[in-house]
């Protein structure tokens, strides 16, 4: 009798994490791949209901909107570079459990950097001194930016969240002191582009290309991530910081130092993405220079496991979607909510894929169990 009751108790449905039972990575892509073209079937039925357009159409918009000319792929390759870049930058942190968030005020601190080197020496010191001081000085910067939450985490146990997070708004609003400092514009959020007549302190141009120096500083950046956080010893440290701090401790890490020098790595990589921004982009200074990149950055990272070359292919893919759907704003000249609203469905189906590959859905019929 009480087995029948312990039997009648049992939950129909259980949900457990896969843990080493692992889904295949071609399953694990295959549930992603349908998530997509779930998303894709979805934002066709709203773009009807919505818009009376052929989303056939709209979805041609969106590849031409990437595609459509030699100008726009330099521009998503550009796009692409600079959020990978960004996103390599949060990943050590978030590997080692360090929930930083502030990657948009330790790039926009080493965007300022660039900017001040362009201001005070962009026109009088040599180029073959100037990168690298702009280099040095971005890094620096940024990694100022990034040591600051991680001592008191590692001294004071503070909340990292909160601290990155409120870091981002005292940077914008330094970089706001410093617009007016320098040029004292009307509007305050804004400064004209640095060095115009001269280009001192422009990143040069390759085979005509003003965005290809960019490309290829990230992606030898992108495989050297790679090999740090794989085959070296400090990534092997942060791997097992991460898993557990007691463990570390046991094994003999010093779990203070690995926090120090992982923020400093991640806020150096973020002041080189803000040094690319400024010097080799947009050749000024805003409080918008990063434009939310550190926040979309964290979705890039976590989508990729934390696994630097797969985080090309999420950028890619956020980039995408983002520079389609402007593309379809603007063409059938709809409202910009239409194509937050798309972006947003689709992003929606790709992190809720992610649930059916943690997890594993147990369906009980009487003794019998299925699993999914």
């Amino acid at each position: 009798m009480q087995n029948n009751d312990k039997h009648l108790h049992e939950p129909r449905i259980q949900i457990t994490k896969r843990g080493r039972e692992a889904m295949p990575w071609y399953k694990a892509w295959g549930v992603r791949a349908a998530a997509i073209v779930l998303a894709l079937i979805v934002c066709a039925v709203i773009i009807v209901f919505l818009t009376g357009y052929n989303p056939i159409r709209v979805y041609s918009e969106m590849l031409k909107g990437t595609f459509g000319s030699s100008r726009k792929i330099w521009n998503t390759l550009q796009k692409l570079a600079m959020l990978l870049c960004i996103s390599l930058a949060v990943t050590p942190a978030f590997k080692m459990k360090f929930w930083n968030i502030g990657a948009e005020g330790q790039t926009l601190v080493g965007g300022l950097a660039a900017a001040a080197c362009m201001i005070y020496f962009g026109e009088t010191v040599p180029g073959i001194i100037l990168f690298p001081l702009m280099a040095a000085s971005c890094m620096l910067a940024g990694m100022i930016w990034g040591i600051i939450p991680a001592y008191f985490k590692a001294k004071f146990n503070t909340n990292e969240t909160l601290f990155t997070l409120m870091m981002n708004y005292v940077a914008m609003q330094i970089v706001s002191f410093c617009i007016v400092f320098w040029e004292n514009p009307k509007d305050s959020n804004t400064v004209g582009v640095i060095n115009r007549m001269t280009e001192g302190g422009w990143l040069p141009t390759i085979f005509g290309q003003k965005y290809l120096l960019n490309i290829l500083i990230v992606a030898v950046l992108t495989v050297a991530m790679y090999i740090y956080l794989r085959y070296s010893k400090q990534g092997y440290e942060i791997s097992v910081v991460g898993e557990s701090e007691n463990t570390a401790r046991y094994v003999g890490i010093n779990v203070k130092k690995v926090i120090l020098r992982t923020m400093a790595l991640s806020g150096a990589l973020c002041g080189i993405a803000g040094f690319l921004l400024v010097s080799g982009t947009d050749h000024t200074i805003n409080t918008n220079t990063v434009g939310g990149m550190g926040f979309t950055a964290i979705m890039v990272s976590w989508l990729a496991k934390f696994n630097p070359i797969v985080m090309a292919l999420t950028s890619f893919l956020i980039v995408f979607l983002e520079r389609g759907a402007g593309e379809i704003a603007t063409t059938f000249q709809l409202n910009e909510s239409v194509s937050d609203i798309l972006t947003g469905i689709i992003l929606f189906f790709i992190i809720g894929s992610e649930f059916f590959v943690q997890y594993k859905i147990n369906f009980r019929k009487g003794h019998k169990e299925e699993k999914v």
